[in-house]
């Protein structure tokens, strides 16, 4: 026994001596490491912002009802609304999450697709699963979307509807017409958070059909909705994506 307890000691004061060797040279890392740099976003539990307007918007969210945030691609705007909407969650402050976004092709027409609603609907909605994935982890989405806490709809089903303590994000607001957008806005409930994200420049709507400019234009005169504009200088992707937002 005493010869197998200092076998046992032997392995553990050789594996900390010889085995374990640092994931990242030349820099120490802990779980507590709060750099966002070297650290993947799903493993951040509240997430800061990279940029001022970024910062605006998320305080924005905590301190109003209804929030507009406008840029071009890669600033963030679906990413932090989620980001909120699940913190919300978390902390009691909402009991559901409603999630909605246009079925708005991207240039080209993919025809009829095969299966029921949901599978119809799953390309155009991929985006906030690829958000939330990354906020809560597949097994947890997944446990979430049975239970109806996470509940991902189009846009042409909001209609009729009253969202009371829920955490709403209307993603892709820029494919929406000014009628869907005016419906979508007075489906708001008591004790809920509403956030429509877009880029006015990128719609795949007809000339002149998209209604988010002239809704954020016209909301811009109440103190109560804040109307978050974030530019090139805001986005996070690669940086190749800023410098070609400039020339196209």
């Amino acid at each position: 026994m005493a010869k197998r307890s200092q076998r046992s000691k032997h392995r553990e004061n050789y594996s900390a001596q010889e085995n374990v060797h640092a994931l990242f040279p030349g820099r120490s890392w802990s779980p507590h490491d709060r750099d966002q740099e070297n650290r993947d976003r799903r493993y951040v539990k509240n997430v800061r912002a990279m940029s001022p307007a970024q910062q605006q918007l998320m305080d924005s969210i905590d301190a109003q009802s209804v929030v507009l945030a406008l840029g071009p691609a890669g600033t963030g705007k679906t990413f932090l609304a989620i980001a909120k909407a699940v913190e919300a969650l978390e902390s009691g402050k909402v009991q559901r999450i409603v999630l909605s976004r246009p079925a708005v092709e991207a240039g080209e027409s993919l025809g009829f697709l095969p299966g029921d609603l949901n599978e119809k609907l799953a390309p155009y909605l991929r985006p906030l699963y690829d958000a939330l994935t990354e906020r809560l982890g597949t097994k947890r989405l997944k446990t979430f979307l049975a239970e109806g806490i996470i509940e991902i709809a189009p846009v042409a089903y909001m209609r009729g509807r009253t969202l009371s303590e829920c955490f709403v994000v209307i993603d892709e607001a820029q494919n929406c017409t000014y009628g869907q957008i005016k419906m979508l806005l007075t489906r708001l409930g008591w004790r809920s958070t509403m956030v429509l994200t877009g880029d006015p420049d990128q719609t795949d709507l007809l000339p002149g059909m998209s209604g988010l400019s002239e809704i954020a234009r016209r909301l811009d005169t109440i103190a109560e909705v804040p109307v978050v504009r974030l530019a090139d200088s805001d986005i996070v992707r690669h940086p190749l994506v800023a410098s070609m937002l400039t020339v196209l």
